[in-house]
């Protein structure tokens, strides 16, 4: 049976970046598992490869369905944004294996759906300071950036991370994203060895 490897981390830890990198490496069979959101669109982003992005009635209409599997609703400054994983098309253990962005919580609700054995936590971290650069450095890439809810995320992630919380979700290993392409390479070797890859065709 396939294995679901969740990208997991602070905000502007480098998921997205490493997503895309891990998913470009030809060694590694891995299919996607874009979640959902109902938050609006940033620039740079493309429906259907960061998230699917939709409204509340479409929503609505997954729940009537009972086809959501997670959901998290976080209030920001600018609403209620909603973060969920749908159990729809893209999802077929029995032949596939599977790359995810997450949270904490959404790591631990796919543990609950599909069960330990299936879910494998790739827990990204980046120094404090060093995020918040990188988050005000995408912001202001933004066409209306939004430098509150960059605040409060930043200082909701400090809570929402804390080793407490890690330990309860049985998360040790740590992959430490100060250099992309080293973090990249320890990425792609622990994945590769847990699908039974030789340590010479995990590496990049």
């Amino acid at each position: 049976m396939g294995k679901i490897f969740c990208l997991i981390g602070k905000s502007s830890c480098g998921k997205d970046t490493l997503y895309k990198r891990i998913l470009s490496d030809g060694n590694l069979p891995l299919k996607t598992l874009v979640s959902y959101t109902t938050r609006p669109i940033r620039s740079g982003e493309t429906n259907g490869v960061e998230y699917y992005f939709l409204t509340e009635d479409q929503l609505k209409s997954l729940e009537q369905e009972d086809k959501i599997i997670e959901l998290r609703a976080y209030h920001t400054v600018h609403g209620i944004w909603k973060y969920f994983t749908v159990n729809d098309h893209q999802i077929d253990l029995a032949k596939h294996d599977y790359l995810v962005i997450g949270t904490l919580e959404s790591f631990q609700k796919l543990q609950e759906y599909f069960g330990t054995k299936h879910l494998v936590p790739l827990y990204i971290e980046v120094d404090s300071g060093e995020r918040l650069q990188r988050a005000l450095t995408r912001e202001r890439l933004q066409q209306e950036p939004k430098y509150a809810e960059l605040c409060r995320r930043f200082l909701a992630d400090e809570s929402d991370f804390s080793p407490e919380k890690l330990a309860q979700a049985g998360i040790t290993d740590v992959f430490h994203n100060d250099n992309l392409e080293e973090c990249l390479k320890q990425l792609i070797s622990y994945i590769g060895k847990c699908l039974g890859f030789s340590s010479e065709n995990a590496d990049i």
